[in-house]
This record gives structure tokens, sequence and C-alpha cells, in this order.
């Protein structure tokens, strides 16, 4: 018997098309016309796959479902390539409405990070590592 894997992350949204928008100007390669699906997925590195399904697609198998308070209940880091992208990403992001949970910083572990929200509130950081200094 082989060991089970992770095959998928998955989020509740609200609102798919602003969902598949945002996650998309993060990099995560949607099909065309997922905006107006109840379940959308999107490849990962690895094999991995980031799924995004409507309330009403829970709703759907079960109907008492009410939606959690995205308050720490998953954590989403995506990488940049450089401090600068960091900046540049966070910019575009919160220029094109999204909420900013912390402007880009230089953390003390090493990484330029940052921190905004999707459309349904849940955190999602930014980073990357700093050149060494020396």
């Amino acid at each position: 018997m082989t060991t089970p894997r992770i095959d998928a992350l998955s989020m509740v949204v609200s609102d798919m098309a602003a969902a598949v928008a945002f996650y998309r100007r993060l990099g995560l390669d949607f099909p065309e016309g997922s905006e107006s699906e109840d379940h959308a997925e999107a490849p990962m590195p690895g094999g991995l796959r980031f799924m995004l399904d409507t309330e009403a697609a829970i709703r759907s198998f079960a109907p008492d479902f009410t939606p959690p308070s995205p308050d720490g209940r998953a954590g989403f880091a995506f990488k940049c390539e450089s401090p600068s992208q960091v900046d540049a990403v966070y910019a575009e992001l919160t220029a094109a409405g999204h909420k900013g949970a912390a402007e880009p910083w230089d953390a003390d572990w090493g990484q330029r990070y940052a921190q905004v929200e999707d459309p349904d509130g849940q955190t999602v950081d930014l980073f990357a590592w700093q050149p060494e200094k020396g």
C-alpha cells in the first residue's frame, strides 16, 4: 500500500470571477472561461492543482455549509524572483483594488516580504530571498 500524497489545494470563494482574476495576477493559469464556472483548477509545479469552488458548489453536496472566516485558516506564499518583484506585485495588486495587509518590508529572516488580501479576505504572502550581504 502506498502512502497518500497531496494532490490539490482548495479554497471556497464567494466570487469566482474575482478570485480567478486575483490568482491569475499571481501567475496561476486557470483555463479560459473559469470565471463563470462553479469549480476551477490551475496546474501548479510538481503536479499539484490549485482549486477554487464557489459557495454554491459546496452547498450542492453540503446544504448546511457556512463559509469559514479566512482568518488564519490557510496560508499561501508566492515566491517572487527578486525583492523588487515583491514590491512590483504588491503595487500591482493594490492598484487593482486588493487590500494590502502589510506593505513590503525587509524581514529579519532574510526575505523581502509583503501581504495582500484576495477577494475573500484570505491573506496571501509575497516574498523573495534577499541577496547575501557581505
